[in-house]
């Protein structure tokens, strides 16, 4: 019987080996369909909270900076753009996403990039034992202590992220008028 193989280092762990950070690394099956945190998370068997989802975006006049939060919640511009001292901040083309970074959609690193870009890095990851970002590459995720996130990426802690509305279908009473 075939075991299977262990992730191939990526440069994200690459950059934590040398830096001495210790981390464990886990993988999941990749879902085309459906590249977001949560079904990462739920594939990996791990709390939406626990996995952090990094997303680039622009802010005149800084140029390009990345927002890293848990899968559970959705990135607050406005807060994003107080923390990081800009009028506003806007999400990134998906067409510009890999000659910046050098990842496609649902393999984005903090680490490793192509270039580096100022990380804010949500504050709630500080009251948790370990999380776990992309290794970057689709299905690679690295889970480490979030100070020695930190410390391997200079990120800034901030209050970025607020509750995911909630969508209310299927429509209840209060809705269609029953």
């Amino acid at each position: 019987m075939a075991h299977p193989r262990p992730p191939a280092k990526t440069n994200a762990a690459r950059i934590l080996d040398d830096l001495g950070v210790a981390y464990d690394m886990a993988t999941c099956r990749v879902d085309e369909d459906d590249l977001s945190a949560e079904t990462a998370a739920a594939l990996l068997g791990l709390p939406p909270a626990m996995v952090y989802k990094t997303i680039l975006l622009h802010g005149a006049p800084l140029g390009h900076l990345e927002a890293c939060l848990p899968a559970d919640l959705e990135l607050d511009l406005k807060s994003l753009a107080k923390a990081a001292s800009l009028r506003s901040v806007s999400l990134v083309p998906l067409r510009d996403l890999f000659p910046l970074t050098g990842y496609r959609r649902g393999g984005c690193s903090p680490l490793g990039g192509r270039r580096h870009f100022p990380l804010f890095l949500h504050s709630g990851a500080l009251g948790l034992e370990k999380v776990a970002v992309n290794a970057g590459a689709r299905g690679v995720m690295l889970l480490l202590a979030p100070l020695d996130l930190v410390r391997a990426t200079g990120a800034t802690p901030a209050d970025i992220a607020r509750p995911k509305p909630h969508a209310a279908w299927p429509p209840g009473p209060e809705t269609t008028g029953i």
